[in-house]
């Protein structure tokens, strides 16, 4: 009898949780399997190490990457709107993938650190046919960066400006005008 296909996604769920709620170095094979409700073996049974399930933490946010690039390129408010809304963090799988794997390149794992490079440079080829030129690609990407670096401050004890409502519109027109000039 095969194991249910929900039981291996609820374990990789369960370690990427314990990567963004307590770091790389406490989320091991014991601690994952502890808060996927899973026995030992049955976590062994999907990932044989570690590294198998950093390596799907990993596959996962490529794949979500793709889903999120084309959703940037089909979006009904443009690339740079849909660009710029979407790096406000908000815990949704793609959030939660970056952040498990920006937790496991702080632990020292170069593969996880050479995945966010190429997501970032995944959004930039998607925003480049929309940016004049590369300083105007540059400001989109920044400002994108801000957003989500102030966002995650005001999940902490430094609170950042996070636009919302008119503002982010405001600071969306703005981006667009600037990228025009």
């Amino acid at each position: 009898m095969s194991r249910p296909p929900l039981a291996r996604e609820k374990v990789l769920d369960a370690f990427e949780s314990l990567l963004i709620d307590d770091g790389e170095r406490a989320a091991t094979m014991d601690a994952t399997a502890r808060a996927a409700g899973v026995s030992k073996g049955g976590l062994l049974y999907h990932f044989a190490s570690k590294d198998a399930l950093e390596q799907c933490v990993l596959e996962r946010l490529r794949l979500l990457v793709a889903e999120d690039v084309a959703a940037i390129l089909e979006a009904p408010e443009g690339p740079v709107a849909y660009f710029l809304r979407s790096s406000i963090l908000e815990s949704t799988p793609l959030d939660r993938a970056i952040v498990a794997s920006a937790r496991l390149a702080q632990g020292g794992n170069a593969a996880a650190g050479d995945a966010l490079r190429d997501i970032r440079e995944q959004w930039a080829d998607a925003i480049r046919p929309y940016a004049p030129d590369s300083a105007a690609l540059d400001l989109v990407m920044l400002v994108s960066d801000g957003l989500y670096f102030n966002t995650v401050l005001a999940g902490g004890s430094l609170p950042g400006p996070t636009p919302q409502g008119a503002e982010l519109d405001a600071l969306v027109a703005l981006v667009e005008r600037a990228i025009r000039l």
